[in-house]
């Protein structure tokens, strides 16, 4: 049975593969899946004739087999093993298996380089010491002893990194400039991991680059595509599209932004992520990664000399080295990987006349179109137009229908707010000189919250002081609970029998800060509010308690969030959720009900997006579609209980109670939604941007005993709601206890 089994014939053959219809052992077709990355089961693929199917052939197989080495680490460390296992070993990826193979077959590296690029992976995942060298030294005896020879080997080893297509030495970083020789000594003798420095910005920036634009964002139907389904489906052009893959393949790979995947152009093809009728052009600007071959020398050459030797259009030469520039910098083909602009210098990779060129575009050389406003713009300028996908991180170019609300910064506010610096910012900015840009692009900030606070700051609301300030402070509570920094100087003039000379004493003090409904407020403002007690107020001080552990007890979570608003309906028949605005769409609410609703949410603190969890403010919901336009007006008019009216008389910020007392709002529309707040956590400071408790609402003129008791005491003209199911008139609190809640969101559903 051993022999039969050993050396098998297609009788023997049970299994099947269907896309060749070849008979197979199972252990051949075992080795033809793939692995699911979720579950590490085997799945078997499937392809539709005409699709690329990859599979290892039996001969390349059993080459791979016969190639062994005692050098791999890890799991591997000490034993005798083929490049067949180390290849299906679970330190490599299957996109780098299918590319190795195919680099392989193809003739693009031989089976020893192949073996090298291997144990390098292997390594770089197990250990910091990679790539081997050996230096052998001979040592003959001197005449008067008997002959004999010693042979001495001495083995430097040297930490290598993961570049775009290859690995990268420590010593190359050393040679870019990338690391300085302190890095390269601490790598060296294992005071730093390579993990480590790959992670930090200065060297991530080199190995891997930037954002490049991965695909699109529809926002009418919040749907996430590749460039070329976009240009499949007509929402781009053929001639914009192609550009943008281009500038793709030109700063690493063709990008799925659906699976989240980077792939070689050939990938990209086969999976179909691309069509085939780009397939050569794509190729083309692939080569501005991985280099381009001097006809003359046979060397390879980079991008810009390619340019310069006319071997590729000037046009499109320099719009993939912008693109680039744009994502990290230059690429260096023969060592793969970015280089800093002295060092592409130095190796002829740029020049002074092509950095003006890019420093100051004009439209001829702004190589690149923004379909929603019809401009020229540069690859930096676009992508900084991109949304951020939430879940990976990938920069999509927004498609807007036309009418729809389409928010970018304009170059002018860009400028401003690039101008603006400072010192002060913490987390990964500590002791930097940062911008005020920088740092909203940074990670700390929300895509909503840097949309609000530019809409903020042009519509005149926030100073660029301000805007700043507030920025740190969102910075500073992400990183530290220490966020509100006040200085006090003490000037201490000596007395007069000592030499003349000033001392400057400056003291400190730190001031822990919550995050409220639109803005942080400080523990003092909470302790000045009621909402925190001295001994909580000294133990944040002191640091006994967090901001953290503060901010989710009850008492306090209450006035710094409130409780839920009504986020939308839940339909019983379908066990669908919606929003309010699409049950008024779909004829499950009428007009007047879903606006009293929504007005209670933007009064509340913010309109609700039910299906994605996601709390926004009424410019925000009018731009995404869950709030219509015909109403943005009237929900910015209830919004301002939550941000705060303007008395005519003074300029000062006043709350919903002052502005109905003073006869800026209808008073029914007032009472409305001062009992939303009343039932939701409490009535909202606009100026400090958290509830109150009633006492401290009363002392601060929010509230007065008349309210209290038309508010304590409801009829029918009073109760401002409505239940559609049982067409009573309720108040909020009413309503809110007749809903039921999400289970995966936690929110309150009609």
């Amino acid at each position: 049975m051993n022999q039969i089994l050993d050396d098998p014939d297609d009788d023997t053959k049970g299994f099947f593969d269907p896309n060749t219809q070849e008979n197979l052992t199972y252990l051949q077709l075992v080795e033809r899946c793939v692995t699911d990355p979720d579950t590490g089961l085997s799945l078997l693929v499937i392809v539709k004739k005409g699709e690329f199917y990859f599979f290892i052939d039996e001969q390349t197989k059993n080459i791979l087999k016969a190639m062994t080495t005692t050098k791999a680490g890890g799991k591997f460390q000490g034993q005798k093993v083929s490049l067949w296992d180390l290849l299906y070993s679970k330190y490599i990826t299957e996109e780098r298996r299918r590319e190795l193979v195919q680099q392989y077959k193809s003739g693009a590296i031989t089976i020893e380089r192949f073996m090298e690029i291997v144990l390098a992976i292997v390594q770089q995942k197990t250990t910091t010491t990679i790539t081997t060298t050996s230096s052998v030294t001979t040592c003959t005896p001197p005449p008067e002893t008997k002959s004999e020879k010693t042979t001495i080997t001495t083995t430097t080893t040297e930490t290598s990194f993961h570049g775009i297509r290859k690995n990268v030495t420590a010593g190359e970083l050393l040679a870019s400039k990338i690391i300085d020789k302190n890095l390269y000594e601490d790598l060296s003798t294992g005071k730093v991991t390579v993990n480590q420095v790959s992670e930090m910005d200065s060297v991530h920036k080199y190995l891997e680059g930037t954002n490049s634009i991965a695909g699109v964002y529809v926002q009418s139907t919040k749907q996430t595509m590749s460039i070329y389904e976009a240009k499949s489906k007509g929402l781009l052009t053929p001639g914009t599209s192609l550009v943008l893959l281009e500038a793709q393949a030109a700063t690493g790979f063709v990008i799925d932004p659906v699976k989240n995947k980077k792939l070689s152009v050939e990938e990209a093809a086969a999976q179909g992520v691309v069509g085939n009728e780009w397939k050569n052009k794509l190729l083309s600007a692939e080569r501005a990664v991985t280099g381009y071959k001097d006809p003359y020398t046979g060397n390879t050459i980079s991008l810009f000399q390619a340019l310069k030797k006319d071997l590729i259009v000037k046009d499109h030469g320099i719009r993939l080295l912008e693109a680039q520039i744009a994502t990290g910098g230059i690429i260096d083909p023969v060592y793969s990987h970015r280089v800093p602009v002295e060092v592409a210098y130095q190796r002829g990779y740029f020049d002074e006349e092509m950095n003006q060129i890019l420093d100051d575009p004009d439209d001829d050389t702004k190589g690149f179109f923004d379909p929603n406003t019809q401009e020229n713009l540069t690859y930096l300028q676009l992508v900084e137009r991109c949304v951020t996908d939430p879940d990976t991180g990938l920069s999509l170019l927004v498609i807007v229908k036309k009418g729809e609300f389409y928010f970018f910064i304009d170059e002018q506010t860009k400028n401003i707010l690039k101008a603006m610096t400072t010192t002060k910012a913490g987390g990964k900015f500590q002791g930097q000189k940062v911008s005020l840009w920088d740092l909203l692009y940074s990670k700390y900030i929300t895509e909503e919250r840097r949309r609000e606070l530019v809409q903020q700051y042009k519509s005149g609301a926030i100073t660029i002081e301000r805007f700043m300030e507030i920025v740190l402070a969102i910075v500073q509570q992400k990183t530290t609970p220490t966020i509100t920094t006040t200085s006090s100087v003490t000037t201490c003039t000596p007395p007069p029998e000592t030499k003349s000379e000033k001392t400057t004493i400056t003291t400190t003090t730190t001031e822990t800060s919550f995050h409220g409904i639109r803005k942080n407020v400080t523990a003092g403002e909470l302790l000045a509010s009621k909402i925190i007690d001295k001994k909580l107020y000294e133990d944040l001080n002191t640091g006994k308690v967090t901001v953290t552990q503060v901010s989710e007890m009850d008492s306090v979570h209450k006035y710094l969030e409130g409780t839920n608003s009504i986020a939308g309906v839940y339909v019983q028949s379908t066990k669908q959720t919606m929003s309010i605005y699409e049950a008024k769409s779909k004829g499950l609410l009428t007009p007047g009900t879903s606006l009293v609703l929504l007005e209670a949410q933007a009064a509340t603190g913010f309109v609700i997006d039910p299906v994605k969890n996601k709390k926004l403010s009424v410019e925000e919901a009018a731009a995404q579609g869950v709030v219509g336009n015909e109403w943005k007006n009237k929900l910015l008019s209830a919004e301002r209980a939550v941000t705060g009216y303007k008395d005519p008389y003074t300029g000062n910020t006043i709350s919903l109670f002052q502005a109905l007392k003073k006869d800026l709002i209808v008073k029914d529309h007032g009472i409305r939604l001062l009992e939303a707040q009343i039932a939701t956590g409490g009535i909202i400071d606009p100026v400090y941007s958290h509830r109150v408790p009633v006492e401290v609402a009363y002392q601060r003129g929010y509230f007065d005993e008349e309210m209290n008791q038309i508010l304590d005491d409801p009829d029918d003209d009073t109760k401002g709601f409505f239940d559609p199911n049982t067409q009573e008139n309720l108040t909020y609190l009413q309503l809110v206890e007749r809903c039921v809640t999400d289970p995966d969101t936690g929110l309150s559903l009609l």
